[in-house]
């Protein structure tokens, strides 16, 4: 998921600190997570709309490799 915000991050223009100042937390904090790449739903959905993004989690059919609706 870390890779997928840093696409975005550089497609806004915007790095870290400053996502982390729209969420409220230090850039240190933000830095350790994207390390760590733990994020749970809710934080991921804090980031997307901090991004003027949308989060879309999936479950995907190992046999079909169809999604699930």
């Amino acid at each position: 998921m870390t890779e997928n915000i840093k696409i975005v991050m550089l497609k806004r223009k915007i790095n870290i600190k400053e996502l982390a100042k729209k969420l409220g937390t230090t850039g240190n904090n933000m830095t350790n997570k994207f390390k760590r790449d733990n994020f749970n739903e809710k934080e991921l959905i804090e980031i997307a709309h901090a991004l003027n993004c949308r989060l879309d989690i999936a479950l995907i059919d190992n046999e079909t490799n169809q999604r699930i609706v």
